[in-house]
């Protein structure tokens, strides 16, 4: 700010011109005598002074000379007290108008300063605010990928065939899977949009700021002009009414406080955007640990189902090798007892033939003697061992009708866990390698 002092007002009453009273007007000087006609005009009878006359004429003006001199002298010596005063007055009255000046520059970029501070930090946490509503939407777009995997996993599982449609951890695992992210869906939402409210506030705050600071921008500009003028100042002009108190003019108290109050809005809304970064932070960071951890759950569980998959199907091909063993057993053994009966029907062709043979015996030859006992005997023996080799036989193709079907169930069953493990891995697991990294999930 410059140095120089202020010009000088014309000086005029400002209370008579506020009260609508004319201003005073300069002292008159002392009035002068007027000369006397003396006896000049006493009867007429001569036009002339008297030497009295002449002595008292010249007197009386040699001493009004003398008081209007000492008058004058008087009024000069008054003149150059006031005129001294009166400098001094000025001068002093305008080095404290500069001085005031220049403490009042010195505020008013102090809280320049203050907001233009304040205006850049409003002017980052939004622009970290838009970064941060850039990752929720890009972190609400990766969900999308997981809960499609989830979803067709859930509907891959159930072409699953037969007893293997069962609901298993898997399928709870994905059930769970499938409500996280929809609630991690919802919370992202609701986040977003409390961020866009805050931009929002942040820049209205901003705002405010901003016509602040450009308020004081012209007001340090017009102070600071101000402040350049001095007394030799070219570009000073007469500006009457400007020195009149204007009504609506606000005080410095209340000046002060709208800032304050612009200010602490500021600070309020900086703070909330500084908690709000850090929430959003934290919630982006457990949002996705919780979907790798049930990730990792889900693939856990596949792991395992498949496991007691693999299991199951070997015991059953095992088993399904020791029943065709046993079938081929079993069909041998059909035709070991087929061939056995089939080998008793000449032995009890023999013996019946036999028999028939000694029933033709006449009169008292037809006697029950040891051979027609033996022969009775052989075929009894006969028959009950085919009736025996019979009921083994059929047995033996009961036996064979359960293994066969074993073989089938057995069959069945492994074909069955065969799909399911083709499922398993090849449809739902190799889907789920597609799973997003934690940096995607993050927003990044």
């Amino acid at each position: 700010m410059s140095s120089g002092v202020l010009v000088s007002r014309p000086h005029y009453d400002s209370r008579a011109v506020a009260q609508g009273l004319p201003e005073k007007d300069a002292p008159e000087g002392p009035e002068l005598p007027q000369p006397s006609s003396g006896s000049a005009t006493v009867g007429y009878r001569s036009a002339k002074y008297t030497t009295s006359e002449w002595f008292s004429n010249y007197r009386t003006i040699l001493e009004q000379a003398g008081t209007d001199h000492h008058d004058a002298r008087t009024i000069q010596r008054e003149s150059r007290a006031l005129n001294q005063d009166t400098e001094a007055a000025t001068s002093g009255k305008q080095a404290q108008g500069t001085r005031l000046l220049g403490e009042r520059l010195q505020e008013i970029h102090y809280w320049k300063s203050e907001l233009q501070r304040h205006i850049e930090q409003l002017l980052a946490d939004t622009e970290a605010l838009l970064a941060l509503k850039t990752r929720l939407e890009k972190a609400l777009d990766a969900t999308e990928t997981p809960f499609a995997i989830a979803t067709d996993n859930l509907t891959c599982r159930t072409r699953r065939l037969g007893p293997d449609l069962v609901r298993d951890s898997v399928e709870e695992e994905l059930l769970k899977e499938v409500d996280l992210i929809r609630s991690i869906q919802a919370l992202l939402k609701r986040t977003t949009a409390q961020v866009v409210s805050q931009i929002k506030m942040n820049r209205d705050a901003k705002q405010m700021l901003e016509l602040d600071w450009s308020d004081k921008h012209q007001a340090y500009s017009f102070d600071e002009n101000g402040g350049r003028h001095s007394n030799m100042s070219p570009d000073t002009q007469h500006h009457p009414s400007s020195a009149t108190m204007q009504e609506q003019v606000c005080n410095h108290s209340s000046w002060t406080k709208f800032t304050q109050d612009n200010l602490s809005k500021a600070m309020q809304e900086e703070q909330a955007t500084s908690s709000l970064r850090v929430l959003v932070e934290r919630m982006l960071q457990d949002t996705t640990e919780d979907l790798r951890v049930q990730c990792s759950t889900v693939d856990r569980a596949f792991s395992q189902r498949c496991a007691e998959l693999i299991e199951a199907k070997t015991q059953l091909e095992m088993k399904l090798v020791e029943i065709l063993e046993q079938i081929g057993a079993q069909e041998k053994n059909i035709a070991a007892l087929q061939q056995a009966i089939h080998n008793k029907e000449a032995p009890l062709r023999v013996a019946q033939s036999r028999l028939y043979l000694r029933s033709l015996r006449p009169n008292m030859e037809l006697c029950r003697d040891e051979p027609q006992f033996s022969l009775e005997g052989e075929v009894r023996q006969i028959e009950a061992t085919v009736a025996s080799l019979q009921q083994q036989l059929s047995e033996a193709r009961g036996s064979l009708s359960h293994l066969e079907e074993s073989r089938m169930a057995l069959e069945k069953d492994i074909n069955c866990k065969t799909h399911s493990l083709f499922i398993e891995r090849e449809k739902c697991m190799t889907h789920r390698n597609r799973y997003p990294t934690i940096s995607v999930l993050s927003g990044y």
